[in-house]
C-alpha cells in the first residue's frame, strides 16, 4: 500500500494519530483544558468543535457518533448535558487555543487548549447598541441647534446685562453720596 500524501502525522500512522485525538477530546472535555503541544492543539481543536456540535444536537444518532469517538460514557454524559448547555448561545468557536512558554524538556512549542465558558454577548444587544447610536446621531444635529440658539441667548442677556451693570453702580454711587 502506498503512503499517504497528506504529510507528517502527530504519530507514525493514522490510527495512532485517531487515539491520540479522542484520548485528549476526553481529557479536554473532562477537564475543561489541556496543556500539549501547539501542533496537537491544532488537530485536536476542530475534532472537539465538531464533537460539541453534536452534543448541541442532543439526539441519539449525535449520541451514537460521540461514543465512536470517545469511548468513556461518563465524559460523553458530561459533554452532552453540561458542556452542551454552556455552549448553545454560542454558534462556533468553543475552544482557545493559548500559546505558552516551550516545554522544558525537549523546547517543543506548548500551548493550552480549553472550552470557552464566558457568555456570548447577543446579537440583539448588539443590534439595539446600533440602534441607540443612528438614534443619537440623529438627535446630535438638533442638539447642536438647540446649543448654538442658547450659545446665542446668554450673549445677549450679558449684553443687556452689561449695559444695566453700570446704571445700577450709578445709582448706587448716588445713594452712597
Amino acid at each position: 500500500m502506498p503512503t499517504p500524501k497528506k504529510g507528517p502525522r502527530l504519530a507514525s500512522s493514522p490510527a495512532h494519530e485517531r487515539l491520540m485525538l479522542a484520548n485528549m477530546a476526553t481529557s479536554l472535555f473532562q477537564n475543561g483544558q489541556i496543556t500539549t503541544t501547539l501542533p496537537k492543539a491544532k488537530r485536536l481543536r476542530p475534532l472537539a468543535e465538531r464533537l460539541i456540535t453534536f452534543a448541541k444536537r442532543g439526539d441519539l444518532h449525535s449520541r451514537r457518533r460521540v461514543m465512536r469517538v470517545i469511548r468513556n460514557k461518563s465524559v460523553v454524559h458530561i459533554l452532552f448535558t453540561q458542556i452542551a448547555e454552556q455552549m448553545e448561545q454560542r454558534e462556533g468557536g468553543y475552544t482557545r487555543i493559548v500559546k505558552i512558554a516551550p516545554r522544558v524538556g525537549d523546547n517543543a512549542p506548548a500551548a493550552i487548549i480549553e472550552l470557552v465558558t464566558e457568555p456570548v454577548a447577543k446579537k440583539a444587544v448588539v443590534k439595539e447598541a446600533e440602534a441607540a447610536t443612528k438614534v443619537a446621531e440623529e438627535e446630535a444635529p438638533a442638539v447642536e441647534t438647540e446649543a448654538a440658539e442658547a450659545a446665542e441667548a446668554p450673549v445677549e442677556e450679558t449684553a443687556a446685562a452689561e449695559a444695566e451693570a453700570p446704571a445700577e453702580e450709578a445709582a448706587e454711587a448716588k445713594k452712597a453720596e
